[in-house]
């Protein structure tokens, strides 16, 4: 029959082949989104070493379809970690906007370090375990420590950030206390007296 129609109507055959592929459906879209809401959740907590069959179940689909969407674990560790840094620099640039500089560079440092057990994926991936960000996005990292930087200098002028501090102490401080306290665990509030004592540290005496 496929031949038959082929060969008496080759016009129409042709534009057939040639017509656009359909967007992803409706149900494959909601797929994609509840895979990536529950590897957010899984990665936080456990960072690349989460097992993808967890992800898998929260999201309430078969392994089949978690790598239809995302062939390998790593790709859908790098689409979390690349969203993350991607809401991150909307934040800062918000901050820079919108917010009083006596305040806007402790509310983004504090979204970074506390709570630090949960941005175990993110912590992964500024410490290259696990893959570039750097080649996966080019330049969004830099953006976003461009932006820390550039909230960091409004605070100096303003007064509430000692003058001897620069962007790699920031950088050196954010990603020792995100590492400590995912080593150390955080059942006793250990990420609130981390903050406290960098918070306090980084302004004048």
């Amino acid at each position: 029959m496929e031949l038959w129609f082929h060969l008496h109507y080759p016009e129409l055959s042709f534009r057939l082949s040639r017509a656009p592929v359909p967007d992803m459906r409706a149900d494959a879209v909601r797929n994609k989104k509840l895979i990536v809401q529950a590897a957010r959740e899984v990665f936080a907590t456990a960072g690349l070493a989460a097992p993808i069959d967890e992800i898998g179940q929260r999201a309430g689909v078969g392994i089949g379809t978690l790598y239809r969407h995302f062939p390998t674990k790593e790709a859908l560790f790098e689409a979390v970690v690349i969203g993350r840094v991607e809401e991150l620099v909307e934040e800062a640039r918000r901050l820079i906007v919108d917010n009083d500089p006596k305040t806007a560079f402790f509310t983004l440092l504090s979204n970074l370090v506390q709570h630090g057990d949960g941005h175990k994926d993110l912590m992964d991936a500024l410490g290259k375990e696990s893959f570039d960000i750097q080649k996966a996005v080019p330049g969004l990292l830099a953006e976003m420590w461009s932006s820390v930087g550039q909230l960091l200098k409004q605070a100096q002028k303003a007064g509430t950030v000692r003058r001897d501090v620069g962007l790699p102490h920031v950088k050196a401080l954010v990603t020792a206390a995100c590492t400590a306290i995912d080593q150390q665990g955080d059942g006793l509030g250990l990420d609130q007296v981390v903050w406290t004592v960098i918070s306090d540290g980084l302004r004048p005496k």
